[in-house]
């Protein structure tokens, strides 16, 4: 693909200007090593890099322009230099345009919140397609273009690999797409430049205070996705969340709300709830639903109205939404041949740990047992982790402290941190076992029949990441392996 740098230019923030902006590029990266002949390089200055350290590199290897926030203190004559105010914003604004700009062709939902992103875009790619639409799906599990799967390395790709995907889908006649916005992907303008029909708001709590630093940065972070919408697009926020309101406060989108315990624009009961499903009253109508928890009544909810705001009815939208189940890793149940439930979720925020655990409470029956197996990632917000620890134990019999994703920590250092959070009265519960598949095997061993076992924080993701390297390992195939071979 070729374009012209004047026309890749279109909407970028300009400072200074070296050389001639009618040469043509033939690739746009942001990474020296994918430079080729006649690239566009935008030295992006990241959290571990600067990318302006290598723009002689990508020069060298053929680089013909280059966008940079501070010129070089010698230009070379074979480059075309770009001086902007953001590398990082000026890279949105490039990749749309060098891709035409496809979000453009697409009826593009995001998603933003703490919990429930990869649920409802998830929800949203599986029931339009029912409803008969080629669709896309960027999320955290995966991408995907109808039923083809990419794999996922983000929440949200880096702007280059947003546009190719969103390109991808347009070439694929998707009308459709649905897509989850992480705090991070706004700070870093990733979706700078993306064209948004609609967008969620699910909830807000503490998380991602490892790069945020502050909860107001994360909710600011969270807010400008509102903010930057344009007045034909809508925004759908949980009313129920107390700063539902806070993120449609200055958005020139048309304003909508759902809720459960109030007025919202589109309105849930929920009538049921267990651990085969929930019934519902949405819309005037009852509902049963295969998805499970309070949390999910609001992600019904928010996938319900997203979809009457696109304009499909409402009778066709409920009956589809009947028949559909949640995303992987999201209280996904592995049921023992003697009737131990064992329930994956990827619940790694307090927030969510609660969600999940007040759930399970609320649909025991009887003296069921509630196994808890969790951890939490190294290189991430240590101020969760206490919290963790503390909600496990109010809402559960017995607690198994694991490793999660230790990263580049020390496993026991991480559950040293979360041990602060235990009271005193609690510690005859708890069991720490940094092995996290002798872990999940102490639980089955101490599960009994009808016995419940959350084992939480990873979910849908297939490896352990221990000192760079990321070890097979899933949660569900453990369980079902453990499962398989115990008996009583």
């Amino acid at each position: 693909m070729k374009a012209l740098l004047k026309d890749l230019l279109y909407k970028v923030s300009l400072l200074s200007v070296k050389g001639d902006t009618s040469v043509q590029i033939s690739n746009i990266c942001f990474d020296s090593r994918a430079v080729q002949l006649d690239s566009l390089f935008i030295a992006v200055k990241g959290t571990q890099t600067d990318g302006h350290a290598y723009i002689d590199k990508a020069i060298d290897s053929g680089a013909a322009a280059i966008v940079c926030e501070q010129m070089p203190d010698k230009l070379r004559d074979e480059a075309v230099y770009v001086q902007v105010s953001d590398s990082a914003q000026a890279l949105g604004w490039i990749a749309a345009n060098y891709y035409g700009n496809p979000s453009a062709k697409l009826k593009l939902v995001g998603v933003t919140g703490t919990n429930g992103k990869t649920t409802t875009v998830t929800l949203l790619h599986k029931l339009f397609r029912k409803l008969g639409y080629n669709t896309g799906l960027l999320s955290t599990v995966q991408n995907q273009i109808n039923e083809t799967v990419i794999p996922s390395t983000h929440t949200t790709p880096d702007a280059i690999q947003l546009n190719k995907l969103l390109d991808d889908m347009v070439k694929a006649g998707c009308t459709h797409a649905f897509m989850e916005v992480s705090s991070h992907a706004v700070v870093q303008h990733r979706v700078t430049g993306i064209s948004f029909t609609g967008a969620i708001f699910t909830n807000i709590t503490h998380d991602h205070l490892d790069f945020h630093k502050t909860f107001d940065n994360y909710i600011r972070a969270k807010k400008k996705f509102f903010d930057d919408l344009p007045s034909s697009a809508f925004a759908l926020v949980n009313l129920d969340d107390k700063r539902g309101l806070v993120m449609m406060q200055n958005t020139l989108a048309s304003r909508n709300t759902f809720s459960l315990q109030s007025m919202g624009n589109f309105k849930g009961k929920l009538i049921a709830n267990t651990l085969h499903g929930l019934q519902m009253e949405i819309g005037g109508k009852e509902v049963w639903f295969k998805l499970i928890g309070n949390f999910n009544a609001y992600n019904l909810l928010g996938v319900y109205g997203t979809a009457i705001l696109l304009g499909e009815e409402s009778e066709e939208v409920l009956m589809e939404l009947s028949n559909l189940y949640a995303a992987p890793g999201r209280f996904e149940q592995v049921v023992s041949p003697n009737g131990i439930t064992g329930i994956v979720d990827y619940a790694h925020t307090p927030d969510a740990l609660e969600n999940v655990l007040s759930t399970i409470q609320s649909l025991r029956e009887g003296n069921e047992q509630v196994i808890t197996v969790v951890g939490c990632g190294g290189n991430r917000d240590a101020t969760k982790r206490p919290l963790m620890a503390e909600i496990a134990c109010k809402f559960s019999d017995v607690v198994i402290l694991t490793s999660d994703n230790p990263r580049n920590e020390d496993p026991m250092d991480i559950l040293d941190q979360m041990m602060q959070g235990v009271k005193i009265t609690d510690r005859k519960k708890v069991q720490v076992i940094a092995d996290r598949k002798e872990a999940i095997t102490k639980a089955c061993q101490l599960a009994k029949s009808r016995d419940i076992i959350l084992v939480a924080g990873k979910g849908h993701e297939t490896y352990q990441e221990i000192k760079g390297v990321k070890h097979p390992f899933d949660d569900r195939q453990v369980l079902q392996s453990i499962f398989t071979v115990k008996t009583h």
